[in-house]
């Protein structure tokens, strides 16, 4: 089952995403800090598992910076650097914005599985289910993505890991569940009001205020107290 098709809430999560979860889970919370090593015979016993899902999870977290191989070492962590967030989500901006674009041009914009998705994440933001607005949300920006009709933005699009990085800036931000659910509905409800400038800056605008990480996830900046 492709991730834009099929009953998103009969989805399980793969073994090696299970694991490359509970290992940036760690990472984020500093319980796995800069030099740690990891590695794989001892992952894949404490999941229970094969080495083989342990070393995609190593990989897919390498390939966001998070740690190095290192040949006849195993891995260990780089520090946690906040910089690469807000670079992925300022890049992403740029992707979403000029998808939305294509697609309302195009008429091709997906609007029922769009609904579908937003039902999803407030579904999710009911049960405080984390991981699953994080999957919704990713869900909800596939589609947009790939009606926009551009395989090599797609592609690009694809490579910056989204799952992962949003299960980053969720556990970063720790943001309401209810109003990352809003957020989206507020922009499924500017795509259908059919004006395009105003739907490619909300479109753009929605993934720069998460560049703003680990300050407020919507823009607002932080007092010396640490509130919004």
């Amino acid at each position: 089952m492709s991730a834009a098709t099929g009953n998103p809430r009969s989805a399980r999560p793969t073994l090696s995403r299970q694991i490359r979860d509970g290992l940036l889970e760690r990472i984020v919370a500093g319980e796995l800090g800069e030099g740690d090593r990891l590695i794989e015979t001892k992952i894949a016993l404490e999941f229970g598992t094969s080495q083989a899902p342990v070393r995609e999870a190593l990989r897919q977290l390498e390939g966001l910076g998070l740690i190095e191989s290192q040949p006849r070492h195993g891995s260990r962590v780089l520090p946690f650097a906040e910089q690469t967030i807000r670079e992925a989500y300022i890049l992403r901006a740029a992707l979403e914005e000029t998808a939305t674009r294509l697609a309302m041009l195009a008429g091709a914009l997906p609007f029922d599985r769009l609904a579908e998705a937003v039902e999803e994440m407030r579904r999710c933001a009911r049960d405080d289910d984390v991981p699953g607005i994080g999957l919704a949300s990713a869900r909800f920006h596939r589609y947009v993505v790939q009606a926009g009709g551009n395989g090599l933005l797609a592609r690009a699009w694809e490579a910056l890991q989204i799952e992962a990085r949003t299960a980053i800036a969720l556990m970063v931000t720790r943001p309401e569940l209810e109003r990352v659910a809003e957020e989206h509905r507020e922009l499924l409800d500017v795509m259908r009001a059919g004006d395009v400038e105003t739907a490619c800056r909300h479109a753009r605008d929605h993934q720069w205020a998460y560049a703003d990480t680990p300050h407020d996830p919507y823009g607002m900046p932080k007092r010396q107290d640490g509130s919004a």
